[in-house]
């Protein structure tokens, strides 16, 4: 079995999830952080290791976890990470969610199609207009349908999920899936242009960031918190992978703009970087366009500088007084 965990931690508490990681290797070796708060571990040698079965050893974890570190957390635990983490996010804290194999498709049937990774707005949208509205239902369509939806290889990945199968395996000390940044403000704030001061901080962070692991992003996610305390959140995917600070804030400033805010009082901004994926794995499409090479170059000499110097030896004019 799987065992998918989420502990409710913020996004800068990147040592806290050391710590659990390191509590769930004691169970098993096999276990990958999920930032900013969750980890997977595949329980199937502990079982036979320990003679427990996985909701003893998820018991275990959670004791451990609130002993050594105060800590509760929802536990999922399923075949597959997939299931596992659609489990977590169906527990409660505190509690644990099992689905076991003879379970999958009375647990599957009724949810909405959007609870299935890789379905967004968009893609839900277009599955509800031929009325595949849950995952019951797009799993029982005939294969044809789904792809001419959706395409071949997207209608032949999700209909899989839709079935409960998941071959993706859990991967120890796997790097982080994704980056985050986030900035609040002291009150609550309704100047557009602070607003954007906030977008290219961030921005610049998370691409300094990137390029100091070797990372680049598919995808940014901007999240607006209001001084109500909700939140408004959208996701879109960058032209082509990139660490490129002008890049990230272009279309961190395109999120925002769609939000269509007018007199809205933010409490705070954040931005994160997802579907990372090594640097040297990624190609950039040229442009012919100097002015682009020229602030690339600039940008390697001011990383440069920052690595010697510290991150704040040189910092963008238009942030130069920024907090």
């Amino acid at each position: 079995m799987i065992l998918c965990a989420h502990f409710g931690l913020a996004d800068d508490a990147g040592t806290m999830l050391l710590a659990l990681v390191a509590l769930a290797e004691n169970l098993t070796p096999v276990v990958q952080a999920l930032p900013p708060d969750g980890l997977l571990a595949d329980l199937g040698g502990a079982e036979k290791y320990f003679g427990q079965d996985a909701g003893q050893l998820a018991a275990v974890l959670r004791v451990r976890a609130l002993a050594h570190l105060g800590l509760d957390c929802a536990i999922g635990l399923a075949p597959n990470p997939m299931l596992a983490g659609m489990a977590a996010r169906d527990a409660g804290p505190g509690t644990t969610r099992t689905v076991r194999p003879d379970e999958v498709d009375r647990f599957l049937a009724a949810k909405p199609v959007r609870a299935l990774d890789g379905v967004g707005r968009t893609t839900a949208g277009r599955l509800c207009a031929y009325g595949l509205d849950t995952v019951g239902r797009l799993a029982g369509a005939p294969p044809g349908t789904v792809q001419r939806i959706l395409g071949a290889r997207q209608g032949r990945d999700l209909q899989e999920r839709a079935r409960g199968i998941d071959r993706t395996p859990v991967v120890p000390n796997a790097s982080a899936r994704s980056l985050a940044a986030e900035r609040t403000f002291p009150r609550d704030e309704l100047d557009p242009v602070r607003h954007h001061r906030a977008l290219l901080s961030l921005a610049e962070e998370l691409g300094v960031r990137l390029r100091g692991s070797g990372q680049a992003c598919r995808s940014l996610t901007l999240t607006v918190r209001y001084a109500d305390r909700s939140t408004t959140t959208r996701t879109r995917a960058l032209r082509e992978p990139s660490a490129h600070s002008p890049a990230l804030a272009d279309l961190a400033r395109a999120l925002h703009a769609a939000l269509g805010l007018q007199r809205a009082r933010v409490r705070g901004i954040s931005l994160r970087a997802e579907g990372l994926l090594a640097a040297e794995h990624t190609a950039h499409q040229l442009t012919f366009a100097p002015e682009d090479e020229r602030a690339r170059r600039i940008e390697a000499v001011a990383d440069r500088a920052r690595a010697k110097f510290g991150p704040r030896a040189i910092v963008p004019g238009s942030l130069s007084d920024a907090a």
